[in-house]
């Protein structure tokens, strides 16, 4: 019975080291992603500003730095993980509100450069808008609570 433990133990210890470097890896990852996105995105930026003009080079450009802001979001997420090995929720609903605001504005951009919108098209935008919005808020309200409640001190129960 004991050497069924001790063998337990010793796969047990070989699995927490395999995911910890699978989080190390997948951090990695992201990083180095997020890096090659953002060079990228500038050398983009710079020549297609000539072609297209400022302004949808520079949405273009916008969009791909709140991505990269995401990937830098949950890499440093990982790396809060690894130090503390407590998961938080607020970073990932930081890359929500990230991700819904970068979704207004690739909406936008999209609609700005269509040579003719149908009302079907605007309507539908204006419903993509306002749920995204909405979701915003939500993931708000949700960091103000969890906020909120990080700062009382915990209950001490009473004899």
């Amino acid at each position: 019975m004991r050497d069924k433990t001790e063998t337990m133990q010793q796969w047990l210890v070989r699995l927490e080291w395999l995911d910890r470097w699978g989080y190390i890896t997948a951090g990695l990852s992201l990083l180095i992603l997020g890096m090659l996105i953002f060079a990228q995105s500038w050398i983009t930026f710079v020549l297609t500003t000539t072609k297209t003009g400022l302004l949808p080079a520079g949405l273009r450009l916008l969009n791909d730095l709140l991505l990269v802001i995401i990937l830098l979001e949950l890499f440093r997420t990982v790396v809060r993980f690894l130090q503390t090995e407590v998961l938080a929720l607020e970073p990932y609903l930081a890359v929500g509100i990230i991700a819904c605001t970068r979704r207004i504005l690739t909406g936008s951009a999209e609609l700005s450069h269509l040579p003719q919108i149908t009302p079907e098209l605007f309507n539908r935008y204006l419903w993509d808008v306002g749920v995204n919005v909405a979701v915003i808020m939500v993931l708000v309200i949700a960091v103000y609570v969890i906020r909120c409640r990080s700062e009382q001190p915990p209950a001490t129960p009473t004899p």
